[in-house]
């Protein structure tokens, strides 16, 4: 089923490019915010507790009012209010939470009721009527006086009851409620009201009027919370200012990462694409670089100059390859073709000398494929990372295997050098070698020292013979040149102990010396 699915989603899902995929990804970054806020209804709670302290302030205020102006002794002539400076005042915790709160339908329609309305209710209620009016006017909200039975005081449905309402109840009972109810006659006027259903929702809320410690009536306060996204359509001018300046800074922010890094990238893919062709790579460098960008650059200059390197050194190697098989082939084509042409004619020792030749030539190509498989496996071969090798007695067999009566190896091995990191056959491969062609230059004296510095073993070994003509001296690692050619040399044997040291992590060069020849060997010391 999983590999099912991921087939299916790499099938329909579009590649796209680096510059879009930084654009949406800001974009989406950037969009975040308001996203997250509607989805948490943080600006519709923020709206409707905005709305419910609005209401909380205009009941309170005509409630107080309303007592003020009620008759009799107690309440015609209020006690002054002491003010305590250490009072502290809070706002008063909210009652409603779109995400929690029930949304009741629609206020019911007051009902008929039989009783009389409150005389004096209704006394107050036509003294508090302008007041009412005004704050009507100014704020929008639908204001109601009822008396203690519930029975509205003002508006058209005066006399009428609103006593079953449970708002209402509770206001009588002597404790304020806020309910959130549907509004059926809602019409929406502004595109930005589909944002939230609070702009569909009417806020009611009921307050006791309370004189001398009795309920003697309630105010009944109600509108919609619709000023935020009113305000919101009204500032959309400057909204589409903020998020033009926004989308701009997204496209400046786009353009500077696709100038350091997605134009990079792209630089370094045409180069690569060349340099798989054998063309010329050298892809300018980015003005804004950063860190990893620049280290990729730098690792692409290393891998296209390792490619050069290793392109001029399999082209040099196969003109030499080339040349050195072309010599014994020509010999020995040239000998089968007279002896097809002459054998019957030839003198025995004339056909000797030419069977002679030829098995010189097919020995020289057989030394050669023999030295080219050691090499290829000494240039592809990885020394195991785990590898210990003490020096001593590698040297010790080298050495005892060497001499003869005109060849003498001296050893100056220090008794703490530490193992090698190192396998014992390569070391002893390349020591091998060295060595040997000492003897065979002529030299009747090596000498091998061992020393320790940085972490690192060095080995020197310095012979007495003739040494190696100045001319030559660049060329003694490149594969085919030999001075020995005549002997049977093949010119590959330097080449293969370089290439055993270099794959172990180690070092084999040419050093300079007054008498004789010195090379130097470098391998890295076993860790402890």
């Amino acid at each position: 089923m999983i590999a099912a699915l991921r087939s299916l989603a790499l099938r329909l899902w579009p590649v796209p490019r680096l510059r879009w995929l930084l654009f949406g990804t800001l974009l989406f970054v950037a969009a975040l915010p308001g996203i997250a806020a509607l989805g948490l209804r943080v600006y519709e709670n923020a709206l409707i507790r905005r709305t419910e302290a609005e209401l909380t302030a205009q009941s309170a205020a005509i409630a107080a009012s309303a007592a003020l102006l009620w008759p009799g002794p107690a309440a015609a002539a209020p006690p002054e209010p002491q003010e305590d400076p250490r009072e502290n005042y809070e706002d008063a915790p909210s009652g409603v939470d779109l995400r929690s709160s029930p949304v009741l339908p629609e206020r019911p329609a007051a009902s008929v009721s039989l009783a009389p309305t409150d005389p004096v209710a209704l006394q107050v209620a036509e003294r508090l009527a302008p007041a009412i009016a005004e704050t009507k006017r100014a704020t929008l909200a639908s204001i109601l006086l009822l008396d203690r039975q519930g029975l509205l005081l003002s508006g058209r449905d005066r006399g009428l009851s609103l006593a079953a309402v449970p708002e209402v109840q509770s206001a009588l009972s002597g404790a304020p409620r806020t309910v959130l109810r549907h509004n059926d006659a809602y019409l929406r006027d502004t595109p930005l009201d589909w944002i939230s259903r609070a702009t569909s929702i009417r806020m009611h809320q009921a307050r006791p009027i309370v004189v001398r410690g009795e309920v003697v009536g309630a105010v009944l306060v109600s509108r919609s919370p619709r000023a935020l996204f009113r305000g919101m359509w009204e500032d959309r001018g400057k909204i589409a200012l903020g998020v033009a300046a926004i989308f701009s800074l997204l496209l400046v922010l786009t353009g500077v990462l696709a100038r350091a890094i997605v134009s990079p990238v792209e630089r370094l893919s045409r180069a690569s694409r060349a340099l798989a062709q054998g063309r010329h790579a050298a892809p300018r460098r980015p003005t804004l670089e950063v860190r990893e960008i620049g280290s990729l650059y730098d690792d692409f200059a290393a891998m296209s100059a390792a490619i050069a390197r290793r392109s001029r050194y399999l082209r040099d190697f196969a003109a030499a390859l080339s040349h050195e098989f072309k010599t014994p082939l020509a010999g020995l084509s040239g000998g089968i073709e007279l002896l097809q042409d002459h054998g019957a004619t030839m003198a025995d020792a004339e056909r000797q000398r030419f069977l002679s030749n030829m098995a010189a030539d097919a020995g020289r190509l057989s030394r050669l494929v023999s030295r080219l498989m050691e090499l290829a496996q000494a240039d592809m071969g990885r020394a195991d990372p785990a590898a210990r090798t003490a020096l001593a007695p590698i040297l010790a067999a080298v050495a005892d295997g060497l001499r003869r009566e005109d060849f003498a190896a001296e050893l100056a091995i220090p008794a703490d050098l530490p193992p090698l990191a190192a396998e014992p056959g390569a070391l002893e491969a390349i020591v091998t070698t060295l060595a040997e062609n000492a003897r065979q230059a002529g030299a009747s004296a090596l000498k091998i020292a061992a020393s320790l510095a940085d972490d690192e073993v060095t080995i020197t070994l310095a012979d007495n013979g003739p040494g190696i003509p100045e001319g030559d001296r660049e060329r003694v690692f490149d594969p085919f040149f030999t001075s020995k050619r005549a002997a049977g040399g093949t010119g590959l044997g330097l080449p293969i102990a370089r290439a055993l040291a270099e794959n172990g992590h180690g070092q084999l060069e040419l050093a300079a010396s007054e008498m004789g020849t010195t090379f130097v060997l470098t391998f890295p010391a076993a860790p402890a």
